[in-house]
């Protein structure tokens, strides 16, 4: 039998500390080392044990786990666990392999751990994990958004258009809509620019996905989407479109 990964769990919920520990000590291929429950030991701990994995916790006392992983030096492997899943973009931009919403289960767990021994296995001789990480700060390739209580990724090139809704966005997919909280011009700045263009204060489309532009008065256009649905552009919107399509 292979030598089983090291996981550290950094969380600050006693419950799901327990939780997490009956979990990893259920799984053969898993070596559970410690816990910690405040983001400032977390991140001594990470640096000193050199876990292969840890199970971080997005909002715990004294740091993040967001801010964890930015002051850690080893950089494990990384499944991100919360209550909540506003972070889950910025959870993936910082090279996490999978993110658990709380409460999850058994096969879930199993999901996770799944994944993580195939990036690991991926990666094996690869430069160092913070090194990986530092290189995937580019545009988003996929994103995650919630579907039936999961939390699912869509590879970018698949979203048609976007909508804001306060501070929400609306993916539109093949005919379905997917939330994420974010704002949309949050958003953008993670998108490549070359395909995604705000054509209005409360839309962006997938260049991709356009059928034609269509005159709509002297100083504005009409996108025509490939699904059929019109979106007339602002006028700003109507210049970046010609100064992208002319």
């Amino acid at each position: 039998m292979s030598t089983p990964f090291t996981v550290l769990v950094c969380e600050d919920e006693p419950l799901a500390r327990l939780h997490l520990r009956a979990l990893i000590e259920s799984t053969p291929t898993l070596l559970w080392i410690g816990e910690v429950a405040n983001g400032l030991n977390a991140v001594t701990l990470i640096d000193r044990l050199r876990p292969d994995i840890i199970f971080l916790d997005i909002e715990m006392p004294e740091l993040s786990g967001l801010d964890v992983l930015e002051r850690t030096t080893h950089r494990p492997e990384v499944i991100f666990t919360t209550a909540f899943d506003a972070h889950a973009v910025q959870a993936f931009e910082l090279g996490a392999v999978d993110y658990l919403l709380k409460p999850f289960g058994p096969e879930r767990f199993a999901t996770a751990i799944a994944r993580v021994a195939r990036s690991l296995a991926r990666h094996a001789g690869d430069a160092p994990v913070a090194e990986r990480v530092r290189s995937q700060q580019g545009a988003l390739s996929r994103v995650f958004v919630r579907e039936r209580g999961r939390i699912v990724p869509i590879q970018v090139q698949e979203i048609e258009r976007l909508e804001a809704e306060d501070d929400y966005v609306a993916l539109v997919v093949r005919g379905r809509r997917y939330l994420l909280t974010i704002t949309l011009a949050a958003l953008l700045e993670k998108l490549d620019g070359r395909r995604f263009v705000r054509i209005h204060r409360s839309h962006a489309v997938n260049l991709d996905f356009v059928s034609a532009l269509i005159p709509f008065d002297a100083a504005r256009l009409c996108v025509e989407m490939r699904d059929g649905g019109r979106i007339t552009a602002s006028r700003s919107g109507t210049q970046l479109l010609r100064a992208l399509t002319g």
